[in-house]
């Protein structure tokens, strides 16, 4: 007969867990040393059960954490008896370790009670740079995973509380940024330390078999309720098709198909009809795409589900071999990143048609990532990195916001004086756009910018961004959000760059490098907007009166709206239309572009 178990116990369980889980975060975020890490918080956590199931994850970034149980069952598949205590074991392979991409380095330490594994702390934390053709790991322009840096298949790190101080040596040799990455990798250590003693008195607070038994509860728990979720909705396949801009002087839009087929009690995510893998490092391997099926489905559906793999059984992911969402090795993924973005955007664009009330327009498109990297006059490195967030959709319910991670990343903009105080730039500007985001009833977030003047002789500027042609997507009479752009000394003489260059640009001293990103997308009708909010967008000047007219129909006199030539002029614009095109001709005259 089945044991039967204590709510309340289960409870104080799983509350335990995440906040041994959230713990670990802390740790990483107070002694790392990169403001990759430390800033941006580019980290994951997590804490597993004995089979390296995921049963509690830290507050972090949640395109890691969908991949901890690849990189756990890896783990235990080639390690599973052959652990000792004091163990660590570092990794970070994508093809041989369940790894993501090369700068996202696992340290992972099994928890033993009565000399036996009970369970395991687990830590994943961006690396600033691991070496490779480009600093930061970062070169878009990479056709293959050995030009990305050193790869790391799973090593231990420690052996029975002994540093392997070789690795460490190897490590640092293959760095361009050896303090940082060392400083990283000991806040990782610290981390694993806390965590080992909060979850093995924990476990044995409960004895070793009762913990087992209640975690065990705990992935049934999770998979009872996400089940019951997705059996609310409507059987049937939903599909729908997004894409990146492409690669280079002359793009080609790279394609992502997805077909949610939900039936009965489960979701089924399938890629099929997606683009082949590319010859550039934006391909994603495997763990990338379960990792951004779960968290699609859980932003969807919106329910409060622990954060333990058992969900996990009820969504089965299909990619093609050899396609971009799940490449053959040695395909380059360093820059993976921007289509976790796409692939999530994708998912919510399917999930639009089951759950209209619930789903927003798209996002600015992801996190960009600018790296400018060299070294001082006294021979000393130097990289600007850590992405640059961002914008949300309009949505039903409200307007889309602005300054804000991306949904999918969860990661913050380093503030500009940390920035100016440690590396060799000065910010020419940091702030929103104007005349930017996508029209609607709610409108979408305002693009956000950033410019560096590089104060040394020179540096390389390596980039990558997306959604300049093909503009984040409104829905339900939403318009598309506005173009990103990458400008060289703007004005009159600057050079534009493409959304992904497939090289590096050579800068020198005092020259500027701005990023303009995507504005995004709006909900529902422009001309269904309340003019009260139009000019309350006014009055902050996120647009202007001219905007407001040509676009919002709202006209607005020095008393406020005038309602009777506001009726008047959106039944003009509701007639020619001409206001879907208006707001991209504000905007690249406010920012100095042309879509041409």
């Amino acid at each position: 007969m089945r044991k039967r178990f204590d709510p309340i116990t289960l409870d104080v369980i799983q509350n335990a867990l995440g906040s041994i889980a959230d713990e670990l975060a802390l740790v990483i975020m107070r002694s790392a040393y990169s403001n990759i890490v430390r800033d941006s918080m580019d980290y994951s956590t997590a804490v597993c059960d004995h089979e390296g199931r995921t049963i509690a994850q830290g507050l972090t970034t949640p395109v890691h954490l969908g991949s901890f149980p690849d990189a756990l069952r890896t783990l235990v598949r080639e390690y599973g008896s052959r652990m000792a205590p004091g163990d660590i074991f570092l990794f970070n392979d994508p093809y041989e370790a369940g790894g993501m991409h090369l700068p996202d380095y696992y340290v992972i330490k099994p928890v033993f009670v009565n000399d036996r594994v009970e369970g395991y702390i687990a830590t994943l934390a961006h690396q600033c740079d691991v070496g490779g053709i480009a600093p930061g790991g970062m070169a878009v322009y990479g056709t293959e995973i050995y030009q990305e840096g050193m790869r790391i298949p799973i090593l231990k790190l420690h052996e029975a509380g002994v540093p392997n101080e070789a690795i460490f040596k190897l490590v640092a040799l293959n760095s361009r940024q050896p303090v940082e990455v060392l400083g990283d990798l000991r806040a990782q250590l610290a981390a694993c330390g806390n965590g080992e003693k909060g979850l093995k008195a924990l476990i044995e607070r409960y004895g070793a078999e009762e913990f087992r038994f209640y975690t065990q509860e705990l992935h049934d728990y999770a998979e009872r309720l996400i089940r019951a979720e997705i059996g609310a909705l409507p059987d049937g396949t939903y599909e729908f098709e997004d894409f990146l801009d492409g690669l280079g002087e002359n793009p080609e839009p790279i394609r992502f198909k997805v077909a949610l087929t939900i039936a009965g009690d489960q979701v089924i995510v399938d890629w099929t009809g997606t683009s082949p893998q590319v010859k550039a490092a934006i391909n994603g391997p495997m763990p990338t795409t379960n990792a951004m099926a779960y968290l699609a489905v859980r932003c969807a559906i919106g329910a409060t589900i622990p954060n333990c793999e058992g969900y996990m059984r009820a969504i089965t992911v299909k990619a093609p071999k050899g396609s971009i969402v799940n490449p053959n090795e040695p395909a380059a993924c360093g820059a993976r990143g921007v289509i976790c973005f796409r692939m999530y955007e994708a998912m919510l664009g399917a999930f639009a048609q089951i759950l209209p009330q619930r789903i927003p327009g798209a996002s600015e498109g992801g996190s960009s990532a600018p790296h400018i990297a060299g070294r001082t006059r006294q021979n000393k490195p130097f990289m600007i990195s850590g992405g640059l967030m961002g914008c949300w959709g309009g949505s039903a319910a409200r307007d889309g916001q602005e300054g804000i991670s991306n949904p999918a990343a969860n990661l913050g903009n380093a503030p500009i004086e940390i920035v100016e105080a440690r590396l060799p730039v000065e910010i020419t500007c940091y702030s929103f756009v104007q005349n930017s985001g996508g029209p609607g009833r709610h409108r979408g977030g305002a693009a956000l910018m950033r410019g560096y003047r590089l104060l040394e002789d020179e540096a390389e500027l390596i980039m990558r961004s997306d959604r300049r042609d093909i503009l984040p997507y409104g829905l339900f009479g939403g318009l598309p959000g506005t173009p990103s752009w990458n400008l060289i000394n703007p004005g009159p003489n600057q050079k534009v760059l493409p959304v992904c260059p497939m090289e590096s640009t050579p800068m020198k001293k005092d020259d500027v490098f701005v990023h303009i990103q995507a504005g995004a997308g709006g909900y529902g009708d422009p001309l269904e907007r309340a003019p009260e909010k139009v000019l309350a967008d006014v009055v902050k000047e996120l647009i202007t009166r001219e905007y407001a007219a040509d676009v919002y129909g709202v006209i607005i006199e020095d008393h406020g709206v005038d309602a009777a030539a506001t009726a008047q002029k959106r039944a003009q614009l509701a007639e020619s239309g001409t206001y879907r095109n208006a707001y991209l001709t504000h905007f690249a005259n406010e920012v100095g572009t042309s879509r041409s």
